[in-house]
Formats: structure tokens, sequence, C-alpha cells
């Protein structure tokens, strides 16, 4: 069993509060119900600085972002992405996309916009928002129409959706550790 230590500061003026690293990693869960009211811009932009702040392979930082808050466009992803029907409800997606200019190396393209989507989860909890990942790559037919509603350049794929909105409840937290999976040095 972890240790928590929780270490809460309030921002003052903004609305939410910030918890410990460990707390955020470990009480994260995905969200698939939201009341229906918007984030603000601040939650947004913190968020997504949270995905600019990923690592990534050769710190080429091949990923790019598309934010979703148009009812016709979140309404038509629903229609072709069949995890997504929490959407319209949260009120706001972000599509992390991969440059394969800058990121030929598909592996590696997956894991930078991997490591941004989960910062962003991370952010999302810590502002106490819910969100949750639904995948795009390397489903065909979820690449072929993301990539044509939002009108990206061939040389950008779509690798994830991060549905974020206000939580409409709280999950209890899971612990997934496993003494099982754990190998040193050699299997």
């Amino acid at each position: 069993m972890y240790m928590h230590i929780l270490h809460r500061k309030i921002c003052k003026g903004k609305g939410y509060v910030i918890m410990d690293v460990l707390e955020a990693i470990n009480t994260r869960r995905s969200i698939r119900k939201f009341t229906g009211e918007l984030i603000s811009d601040d939650e947004l932009k913190a968020i997504l600085k949270a995905g600019f702040q990923a690592p990534s392979a050769h710190n080429l930082e091949p990923r790019d972002y598309v934010v979703i808050k148009d009812r016709e466009i979140i309404e038509r992803i629903t229609e072709f992405h069949p995890y997504s029907k929490m959407l319209p409800e949260a009120g706001c997606g972000i599509v992390v996309c991969g440059d394969r200019e800058k990121q030929p190396q598909m592996g590696f393209l997956v894991a930078d916009c991997s490591a941004s989507i989960q910062n962003m989860l991370l952010a999302a909890h810590g502002l106490g928002l819910g969100a949750v990942w639904c995948g795009i790559y390397a489903v065909e037919n979820l690449v072929k129409s993301m990539s044509e509603l939002l009108n990206l350049p061939e040389k950008i794929i779509p690798i994830g959706l991060v549905v974020v909105g206000k939580k409409a409840a709280d999950k209890e937290p899971k612990d997934r550790y496993d003494e099982n999976k754990i190998h040193y040095n050699t299997w």
C-alpha cells in the first residue's frame, strides 16, 4: 500500500486546488459523466500547458493540439467514434496529434503524444475536473474520419482524444500495484 502525502495548495482567485503529484497519479480515474458546464479558458490553458511539458524522444516535440468546443463538430465525432458518447456532455475535447515530419518513427510519435495525453489527464484531475482518453490511432477508420473532419494535413496523425469537463461524480481510486508483474534484472 502506498502512503498518501497530501500537499494541497489553494490557488487564490483560480477556484481550484493543486494536489501532490503522487496523489494525482494514484487517485486519477477516467471520468465519463459530466455536468455540461464548460471548463474555463484558464483551466483549458493549464491542461494544454501540462501537455506541452511532456517528454519527447530526441526532444523533437512533434505534438499539436486541436481544441474542440464547437457543438456541431462534437456531435460529428460521436457519430464515428464509438467511445466518445460523453463528449457532448463534457463540452470540450482535445485531439492530440503527431507530426510525422518532425518524428518519422511511429513508435516514438505515439509515445510522445501518449505522454502528453497522460500529463493532460493528470492536470485535469489536479484541477478537480474530469477527463477520459479516447484512443484514435491506430484504428484506421477513426484516424481517417478525424483527419477529414478536422482538415488535418497529411503529415499530421490524430493519436488520441482527451475529453474534459466538469465531472458529475467522483470515482473511487483503484490500487493497481501488482508485485507479480515486477521483474528485476531478468524475467
